[in-house]
This record gives structure tokens, C-alpha cells and sequence, in this order.
């Protein structure tokens, strides 16, 4: 019983956060709430297409939530307690600041996306960057969302044997046992095929084609999932959170807990990613007082659904001892909701991963089009864009990019770092109260800092607390650069946009 309070505790908090902290978040920005939205003024038919509210937050939540808030909570879970924390804290002061703050500032600007947006208040050189940055990590999120949700959808369906042996019953390409062994091996990239191609639709056709017909749908089976594991989690046979100690860490390989629980849990606390999706939304929304119901809301709801994943992992700690996140996914939802519900909860997971894959190449597309000045109106314009960069993804499949994979959740990271202090130089050239930014960027400044220098992974493996200290002595720059301002903008504080 004290677990179950504790998550609706925390549950509470986050909710509670939204009308208090969000507020106040839209009150320090100074939200123009009569600005003509972007799809009102520059409505294509494209990606300039209003739609309502209620499906736009919609495919907001689905454009953010991707794996991490499963994904990442399952794993986060691994270090204990802790994690529930930095989920709930991670979101209100800093997530949900994040994601509201950089939709409205490309509200405000046109709709323009992330690196152009950090560029202008960054300067130059940074927006270069940026767009380099940017495009990399959407197009790694783009293959990673099709390889894993193709092995599920393998893994629940065991295509291997039965094409196999349709294979074999009809055609002369395998007549051998080695030969259907080879084939079975085979079938997994049909998954991929298929959800490339449909990465590809999504891509080129207008927003309101294919992601704005289907992802309430798949919205519904998403909450539905999060939902189905809730109900069940007080009669699973098991006491709930039956740990409760917040201050030590249990990661069974021993992984320290500052700095690696804050980039393994993303997604639910505060991701980068995220705010390269709220411009695609930006310009689908008809109204700015809806922007806070939409982008603080939606990650807000992504905390909660990591909050229940997290919960579930800390309860069933022992079932999931040695497994590895997927194998805890489909593990959870087995022990949980029994053969048929798994197999719901996990389609409900492969949808996650797909919704946000892509997005994350139309996002590709958009973030070019605005760099090259390049109209999307026309269908082989955005081909013209799209081709490349489903080539370049092919080409990523055939080669072993783990090493770099390894860097992708500093990246991710370090990718919000930069947007909160382009936020806080926006706020505080505004005369606004910067510390609501500019907190969470110290922070995040400190720990990317430290985890590039620490984790295993990157191959520098200093310890933490050498690490630790290079984290606060980079600080100490940053902030005299952020203290002189960055860059001193005359005239228009929003291009394109409100006056202030």
C-alpha cells in the first residue's frame, strides 16, 4: 500500500505541475496570445495545415513519447528508487519548460525549426552546428525506429518459420534445411522494408494524410497500454515499490547513479529530441492559447506513462534481473496482462517506436527545407529532399554504427542543453525571469560534461568525481559567455513574428 501511494504521489505531482508550474512558465515567457499562428498565415496544405486541438496534442505526445519513456524508464529503473525522482522533477522544472518554451519560441518566429531558432540567438557558427547535429541524431532515430520495432514485430509474430515454409512448400529458393535457416534469417528486413517505406510516405505526403489520420488511433492503443499496466499493477501478486530508499544506488553492474540515471531516462524526464518535433505541430495549430495544453501537456502525460513503466520495472525487479530492456518490455507486460495483452502492450510499443521514427524524417526534411530556403509545396521538392536521406539511412543499415550509437543519448542531451540556454539568452535579452532556463541548463551544462567523461562507453572513463569537477569548471565560462549576452539583437525580437 505505501508503493501505491508513493506513485500516486508522484503521479499527483506531475499533474499538479502542470497548472502550477506551467503557468508560471507561460507567464515568464510573456506568451503573445493573439499572434496569428503559422498554419493560419501560411497555410500550404503541407506542412502548414491547421488542425484541431485535440489531434494535435495527439500527435504531439506520439511525436515525444517514442521508446524512452518505456525504454528509458525500464532501464532507468535498474539504479532504484532514484529514478521515479528525476522523472518527476526532470519533467516539470525541465522537461516540460524545454518542450513549451521551444514551441513557443518557433511560435512566435513562424514556425521555424530548432537549429534556426538557437541559431538566431546563438549566432552563426551554432546554428551551423546545430543543423549538423540535428539532422545526424533524426536520422539515427530513424533507423534505430526501424530495427527495433521490426525485431518485435519478428519476435510476437515468428514470421521466420512460417514464410520460411511458405517459402520452401512454393518456390525452389530453399529446398535445404540450411536453406530455410537462411531465408527465416532473411525475413526480419521485410519488417524494415515495410516500415521504411512507410517512414517514407509519412515523409513526403502532406501532415494531414497519413499522421494526422492515424495517430489518434494509435494514440488510443498507447494510452490504452500505459493504462492496462496501471490497473493491473495493484494485483500482480506483488508489492508495489517495495523498495523505497531514493538515496542509493542498486544498478546490478555498478554504474554510478550521477550522471548515467539522467541520460538513460531522456524521454519522461527531458529529451532533445523533443523540441525538434514541437516546430512540425507549431504549424498545425490554430490557436496560441493552446500551446500549453499541447506542448507542457503532452510531456507531462510522457512523465506519467514513464512513471508507470518505472513503477512496473521497480516492482518486478527480481522477474527482471539480467534481461535486457526489450526482453523487460515483453517480460513486464507478460507477467502483468498474461499472452494476449502482451501481445497488445507490445504492438502498443512498436507504435511508439514508429510514430516517432517518422517524424523524426519528415523533421529531417523540414530542417533542410528551412536551412536550403527550399519551398515544400511542391511533391518533388520535398522528393528531392526525402530520396537522400532514406539513401543515407540504407546505407547506415549496412554498417556497424554501435560505437556511435553509444554517443547518441549524450547527444540527445546535450541537444536540450543548448535549447535551454538559447531559451535563457532569449529570456533574459527579454527582460524575463532567465532562471527558469537557465537552472536547468547549469545542470545539464554539468552533467553531459560529466557522462562524456565518465560513462564506459565513450572511452574517456575518467571517475565520476574528476569528471564531475571538468562538468563545473566548463561551467564557469559558459556562464561569463551567457553574462555578457551571446549575441545583442537589435530590432525584431521574434523573426517573423510578434514584436515585443
Amino acid at each position: 500500500m505505501t508503493g501505491l501511494i508513493v506513485f500516486f504521489f508522484c503521479a499527483a505531482l506531475l499533474v499538479g505541475g502542470y497548472f502550477v508550474y506551467g503557468k508560471i512558465a507561460e507567464r515568464v515567457f510573456g506568451v503573445h496570445m493573439d499572434l496569428v499562428m503559422p498554419c493560419m498565415n501560411r497555410a500550404d496544405g503541407v506542412d502548414y495545415v491547421p488542425m484541431p486541438t485535440w489531434k494535435v496534442f495527439l500527435i504531439q505526445l506520439l511525436n515525444i513519447a517514442g521508446l524512452g519513456p518505456v525504454v528509458g524508464a525500464v532501464s532507468g529503473c535498474l539504479f532504484g528508487p532514484a529514478a521515479l525522482l528525476w522523472i518527476v522533477l526532470g519533467c516539470l522544472l525541465a522537461g516540460g519548460v524545454h518542450d513549451y518554451m521551444a514551441a513557443l519560441l518557433s511560435a512566435h518566429s513562424g514556425g521555424k525549426n530548432l537549429p534556426e531558432l538557437i541559431g538566431h540567438w546563438l549566432g552563426m557558427p551554432v546554428r551551423r552546428i546545430m543543423r549538423f547535429v540535428c539532422v545526424l541524431m533524426l536520422v539515427l532515430v530513424g533507423v534505430v525506429f526501424t530495427r527495433t520495432p521490426a525485431d518485435m514485430l519478428e519476435g510476437i509474430t515468428h514470421l521466420d518459420t512460417t514464410l520460411a515454409g511458405f517459402i520452401v512448400a512454393h518456390s525452389s529458393l530453399a529446398d535445404t534445411p540450411e536453406e530455410v535457416a537462411r531465408v527465416a534469417g532473411m525475413l526480419p528486413h521485410w519488417w524494415c522494408i515495410i516500415i521504411l517505406a512507410y517512414y517514407f510516405l509519412a515523409t513526403v505526403l502532406p501532415v494531414d494524410a497519413i499522421i494526422g489520420r492515424i495517430y489518434p488511433f494509435f494514440a488510443l492503443l498507447f494510452l490504452v497500454m500505459a493504462g492496462g499496466m496501471l490497473v493491473r499493477l495493484p494485483f500482480c501478486g506483488k508489492e508495489v515499490l517495495p523498495n523505497l530508499d531514493f538515496f542509493t544506488n542498486y544498478h546490478p553492474a555498478g554504474l554510478p547513479l550521477w550522471p548515467m540515471v539522467f541520460v538513460t531516462i531522456a524521454c519522461g524526464a527531458i529529451s532533445g529530441f523533443h523540441a525538434t518535433q514541437s516546430p512540425m505541430m507549431v504549424r498545425c495549430l490554430k490557436e496560441m492559447r493552446h500551446t500549453r495544453p499541447v506542448f507542457y501537456g503532452a510531456m507531462v502525460v510522457e512523465g506519467l506513462v514513464a512513471l508507470v513503466w518505472a513503477t512496473v520495472g521497480l516492482t518486478l525487479h527480481d522477474e527482471l534481473a539480467g534481461l535486457s530492456p526489450v526482453q523487460s518490455i515483453l517480460a513486464s507486460c507478460k507477467f502483468m496482462l498474461g499472452d494476449t495483452g502482451a501481445v497488445v502492450t507490445v504492438l502498443g510499443v512498436v507504435v511508439l517506436a514508429v510514430t516517432s521514427g517518422d517524424t523524426a524524417m519528415r523533421t529531417c526534411r523540414l530542417i533542410l527545407a528551412d536551412m536550403l530556403h527550399f519551398d515544400q509545396g511542391k511533391t518533388w521538392r520535398r522528393l528531392l529532399l526525402a530520396l537522400p536521406l532514406f539513401a543515407i539511412v540504407i546505407v547506415i543499415f549496412n554498417i556497424d554504427f554501435s560505437i556511435l550509437w553509444h554517443y547518441f543519448g549524450w547527444m540527445n542531451q546535450l541537444l536540450a542543453c543548448i535549447t535551454l540556454w538559447s531559451l535563457s539568452v532569449m529570456l533574459r535579452y527579454r527582460r524575463r525571469f532567465y532562471w527558469i532556463t537557465l537552472v536547468p541548463a547549469m545542470f545539464m551544462t554539468v552533467m553531459c560534461t560529466t557522462y562524456l567523461l565518465a560513462a564506459p562507453e565513450c572511452g574517456i572513463c575518467l571517475g565520476v568525481a574528476e569528471s564531475s569537477a571538468a562538468g563545473l569548471v566548463l561551467l564557469v565560462p559558459v556562464l561569463w559567455l551567457f553574462a555578457r549576452g551571446i549575441r545583442r539583437q537589435v530590432g525584431e525580437v521574434f523573426p517573423g513574428g510578434a514584436h515585443e
